[in-house]
């Protein structure tokens, strides 16, 4: 598809911007909706000391910025790479549609970007994970969801 090309080399494009700024990894993205493009960014996790800051979550986050909603329904997530876990995850919650990408995992892990372990950890009940995990307080914790169906400005999602 030559859409799908023409928004890749915009997010091609982001990845080359976060690089020469020196802002993290080698990694761009943008959101696409109806054709034209709604949300960009590019990796800043060095930049703003946030772990989080990958290419496709800065995207999303501008794209749902732009649109004034959490959901993108009918988008499209171009990225230079396949997407971490997290990004992943980001995009199944904002309901992206469908995903372009470039560089697949293998191709980061040989850089540095090995995010095989997550995914694997992912598959672990928690106490078997790498981070310890302990539950507490559990009712209490119910008592807040109980609270949030019965609220009035509850927004599903």
């Amino acid at each position: 598809m030559d859409q799908d090309k023409r928004f890749m080399e915009q997010a091609l494009k982001q990845a080359q911007q976060g690089l020469a700024l020196g802002h993290g990894g080698p990694f761009g993205a943008v959101v696409v909706l109806q054709n034209q493009i709604i949300g960009e960014g590019w990796n800043q996790v060095v930049h703003l000391n946030d772990p989080t800051a990958h290419a496709e979550i800065q995207a999303i986050r501008n794209a749902c910025q732009h649109q004034q909603n959490f959901h993108l329904a009918g988008a499209v997530l171009y990225t230079t790479c396949e997407p971490c876990p997290m990004c992943l995850s980001a995009a199944y919650w904002a309901r992206i549609e469908r995903l372009v990408y470039a560089a697949n995992a293998e191709d980061a892990a040989v850089s540095g970007f090995d995010d095989n372990l997550i995914a694997v950890e992912l598959c672990k009940p928690p106490e078997e994970r790498l981070i310890p995990s302990r539950q507490i307080m559990r009712d209490a914790s119910l008592q807040l969801f109980k609270a949030w169906q019965s609220s009035d400005q509850r927004t599903e999602y």
